[in-house]
């Protein structure tokens, strides 16, 4: 299962990037956590924070699974002898288990995969996998309308 990250002493926050249009236009079933098999211009643009996760999607082809549409901006100072690519397909790596389990969810019970969020564990890059079902428009002025309700509730919690 996929653990939250945990801030860091030495950079501020080990969160690269967060993926905010995913919790809006799905429900977030289930996390995981699955690693990704990156080139070296990719993980000094990640450091640099070059990266969006906005349009991304997983795809399961073949037994595995891979990134798309994640978009990965090159820095300028990349090397010469190489072309970057900043939204080729990117492995995922992820456990067998993990992988049967989320190819029959996926394909028996509807279900998709998005990436919402891209963080550093243990000097590694990892994306956080949501096993995710779509909202439809009624859903989301409902969310809408729960979160005001919210706000203006702490509103008169805190003014007493």
């Amino acid at each position: 299962m996929a653990k939250k990250a945990k801030k860091t002493a030495g950079d501020g926050s080990a969160t690269i990037a967060l993926n905010k249009k995913a919790k809006h236009e799905y429900f977030i079933e289930d996390r995981y956590e699955a690693g990704v098999s990156l080139e070296g211009w990719e993980v000094k643009s990640l450091r640099a924070g070059k990266i969006n996760l906005t349009e991304a999607y997983v795809l399961l082809k073949g037994g595995e699974a891979f990134l798309f549409g994640a978009n990965i901006s090159p820095l300028p100072t990349a090397s010469t002898h190489i072309s970057p690519d900043p939204t080729r397909t990117r492995k995922l790596l992820l456990h067998r288990e993990e992988l049967n389990r989320l190819i029959g969810l996926v394909e028996r019970k509807g279900f998709t995969l998005v990436p919402t969020a891209m963080y550093w564990k243990r000097g590694r890059a990892k994306v956080e996998i949501g096993l995710a079902k779509g909202k439809k428009l009624h859903d989301k002025r409902a969310d809408a309308k729960e979160r005001d309700w919210q706000r203006e509730k702490q509103r008169i919690f805190k003014n007493g």
